[in-house]
């Protein structure tokens, strides 16, 4: 079996050796670009780390695993573009370092690379894999939609943000899974419980990202604290203190929220203090807890010797930062 750090390994040497050799390059020197940028590639991690609990060849999958991890940075591509971000990973954006109109075009073209990279299995495997990657782009397109929505409602309810983190964040990372069931002949219950664990981290790693943009410490972060609160965007965090303050706090909140010019400092302070006044810090910690702990319940139900989990079990509890 191969370690986590050895399949990152083959993921990045695979990506950093693929071939654009159509015309013209205008088109495919942002799509090079975006893919150089690096990352953590979990998807395509989790895919053959799944795959590696059936079978010791997980490198034969690289090609599907790397069209998932396309089909990824497209997305992000154009997260960038509607957001009108300027810096991704320390580098600039596709639409700030050429334009809106290459940006909207790479992003559709890799689009289509992704299925064509995707489609590079088992033909045997074919159809249940592009199924599963087609339903799982359409819910994240309809948890795009969701999440812009919600920039413009100060009453969306937690279960209604879970959902939208489950279909804009959790289901690539269950679809990674299964699809690394699926390419190594596993049983379908397995499949299909790989699938649910990848949704289980996939909403407590969204929940942690939320909770940590407020608490976490810059330098183990990566990037500069209270963005979220800086942009009004709509999080764990911020949905349950508008919906449990009490109607001082909200007045104080919501004037926050409305205020047009600030200093970004003092309205994070503001706005973290209102946080910990009303306890949304404790109860995100809970909730972590409880879908990290639910995701272990479904690893644990996989009839794989546990010599074999334990790969999957220590990346994702990396993920976490969790000891396992």
């Amino acid at each position: 079996m191969l370690t986590a750090d050895e399949i990152l390994t083959k993921v990045n040497e695979y990506i950093d050796g693929l071939a654009y050799d159509r015309q013209p390059d205008t088109l495919y020197a942002p799509i090079k670009y975006v893919l150089s940028m690096g990352g953590k590639r979990i998807r395509p991690v989790l895919m053959l780390l799944a795959y590696n609990l059936y079978r010791d060849d997980p490198e034969t999958i690289l090609p599907t695993a790397c069209g998932l991890e396309t089909y990824h940075n497209y997305t992000l591509l154009h997260d960038d573009l509607m957001d009108r971000a300027e810096l991704r990973r320390g580098h600039q954006t596709v639409h700030k370092r050429w334009n809106d109109n290459t940006a909207i075009l790479s992003g559709d073209t890799m689009l289509v690379l992704a299925y064509q990279r995707i489609a590079q299995c088992d033909p045997d495997k074919l159809k249940p894999v592009l199924d599963l990657f087609t339903e799982t782009a359409l819910e994240i397109g309809e948890g795009q939609q969701y999440d812009m929505d919600f920039e413009n409602r100060n009453d969306v309810t937690e279960d209604e943000y879970i959902e939208m983190i489950r279909l804009k964040t959790s289901v690539l990372l269950a679809c990674a899974l299964k699809t690394g069931a699926i390419l190594s002949g596993a049983p379908e219950k397995d499949a299909d419980t790989l699938y649910q664990f990848g949704e289980q981290i996939g909403l407590a790693f969204q929940l942690q990202d939320d909770f940590l943009d407020v608490y976490g410490d810059t330098q183990v972060f990566g990037k500069a604290i209270g963005g979220d609160i800086v942009s009004n965007k709509k999080t764990y965090m911020l949905i349950n203190a508008l919906n449990r303050a009490s109607a001082k706090q909200r007045a104080e909140l919501e004037q926050w929220l409305a205020m047009p010019h600030f200093d970004a400092q003092e309205k994070i302070a503001a706005v973290t203090s209102l946080y910990n006044e009303i306890g949304v810090d404790l109860l995100a910690t809970d909730k972590i807890s409880y879908f990290y702990d639910r995701s272990r319940n479904y690893l644990a139900a996989l009839d794989v010797p546990e010599t074999r989990k334990q790969e999957l079990i220590a990346y994702t509890s990396r993920m976490m930062n969790r000891q396992y």
